[in-house]
């Protein structure tokens, strides 16, 4: 008994990974992303992973934190002394990043900290203004050049890195699909779904102008629109100008519930201006939901027209309401792409994505889990 417990605290060393990233208080892909990761590397003997968050907070401090310019100076006084406290035992320094002035305030400080520490960084950018944001900004770009490894999820993003020569890989967003439910639309109802939130990129207006010209030749047809931000009052507004029926606004909706309105639609829509790799469009596809979407950013390189979906130009409400109308009256063809785009989907899992992780966190840490259980 002796020897079997010496035995279990000399296990295998796990390399230490600090995340850092939005939490889940903020509504969005990064947060989202960061939480997936954490949930995958737990109980995992490999990776010792833990979140250090962008946005941190103190419950005495929130009065100030609702206030606009208070809430930035405030966050930053806590995000930099927490930097350098939960960033001294890491062996890789994993840093999601978005654009332009979130870039300045956010992963630039976990980069200088690391290095000032002396830990390798993985870089880990998921911005769909990637074009506009590295062509614009000379800072960005000499950070991204200067860290050990940039990590993109989309071979859209690496393109655009390449465009200004620096050099990255690809490692596909998680989906976590367990608990969306594969099913054919028999029949294919015009039922609509949209759930991107509510910002001016998502272009959720395109979405309901669409379905205004989808409700003049099926009247009967509904939208349930899943998302919150910004522009929901201009939003609702628009919905009635419309004058749209059988619109159904939910607010925002918890992760753990959102594949019930997946489940309760036939074709999923979305009409983003910018975008990357949304992992909506994924869950659509592991539902069973024909989609339609506009053709921006890296789109393209996760739904080919005609085999996964439909696309449409950017902004083209016309094309949109078609592509709808097309899957209605062509059943058949929207249960072929449908199928086809459910295969595509095990790129995303966990199980797949885990190994490429390992191997990214391996590559900085200058050891194997192998080496750390021998030295152990």
């Amino acid at each position: 008994m002796g020897s079997g417990v010496r035995f279990a605290l000399r296990g295998p060393v796990p390399l230490r990974v600090a995340i850092v990233a939005p939490s889940t208080r903020i509504l969005g892909g990064q947060a989202v992303q960061a939480q997936r990761l954490l949930d995958g590397w737990s109980n995992d003997p490999d990776v010792k992973a833990w979140l250090v968050p962008i946005n941190p907070e103190r419950p005495h401090l929130r009065p100030l934190l609702a206030r606009k310019y208070v809430r930035t100076v405030v966050t930053q006084a806590l995000y930099w002394p927490l930097l350098l406290r939960t960033l001294r035992d890491a062996d890789v320094v994993h840093i999601f990043s978005a654009s332009y002035s979130s870039f300045v305030l956010s992963p630039l400080p976990a980069v200088l900290v690391a290095r000032w520490l002396g830990k390798p960084v993985l870089f880990n950018y998921h911005s769909g203004e990637a074009p506009d944001h590295l062509r614009r900004s000379a800072l960005a770009r000499r950070v991204l050049r200067s860290v050990d490894v940039n990590v993109v999820p989309s071979v859209f993003l690496q393109r655009v890195f390449q465009e200004h020569g620096i050099r990255t890989g690809v490692i596909a967003n998680v989906a976590v699909l367990d608990r969306f439910k594969y099913r054919e639309r028999h029949p294919l109802q015009p039922r609509l779904l949209s759930t991107r939130n509510f910002a001016p990129i998502y272009n959720v207006a395109a979405t309901l102008r669409a379905f205004a010209r989808v409700q003049e030749r099926y009247p009967e047809a509904s939208l349930t629109v899943v998302g919150r931000g910004s522009q929901e009052p201009y939003l609702k507004s628009l919905a009635g100008e419309l004058r749209l029926r059988n619109v159904t606004f939910t607010g925002a909706v918890a992760q753990d519930e959102i594949h019930r309105y997946y489940d309760d639609a036939d074709i999923y829509v979305q009409t983003p201006s910018i975008d990357n790799m949304p992992l909506s469009v994924i869950e659509a596809f592991a539902s069973g939901l024909p989609v339609v979407s506009t053709d921006v950013g890296g789109i393209p390189t996760i739904l080919t027209h005609g085999v996964h979906g439909l696309l449409a130009p950017h902004d083209d409400d016309q094309s949109i309401a078609e592509n709808v109308i097309r899957l209605i009256e062509h059943p058949a063809e929207a249960r072929r792409m449908a199928e086809a785009a459910r295969a595509t989907c095990r790129a995303y899992e966990w199980s797949l994505l885990r190994d490429q992780w390992l191997a990214a966190y391996q590559s900085l840490a200058g050891t194997s889990v192998d080496d750390r259980r021998e030295a152990a």
